[in-house]
């Protein structure tokens, strides 16, 4: 695995799983994550199987049309909130 992939990987939560970085997911930065954007990529995930990036406030519009412009149900909010089960947001 790329240092790339490995610094992306493990600035996402997976499944419930605690975080493990709180550094932006945005390629390069190494700003702190202040927001979460939870998706999931509806051809190849069920409902239940939801990922999450974070990003700084310098990236978290391009990381949200970046999800958005694929078309990927998508969520954003503040770290520290938990996201409204509202369903699919973009």
């Amino acid at each position: 695995m790329s240092a790339r992939a490995a610094a992306a990987t493990s600035a996402m939560i997976g499944l419930g799983a605690p975080l493990q970085s709180s550094t932006c997911s945005r390629a390069d930065c190494k700003n702190a994550g202040r927001w979460r954007l939870d998706w999931r990529n509806p051809r190849i995930h069920s409902t239940d199987r939801v990922k999450t990036w974070l990003a700084c406030d310098e990236h978290v519009e391009y990381l949200r049309d970046f999800l958005a412009a694929r078309d990927f149900p998508l969520i954003v909010s503040e770290l520290g909130t938990t996201p409204s089960p509202r369903g699919d947001e973009q």
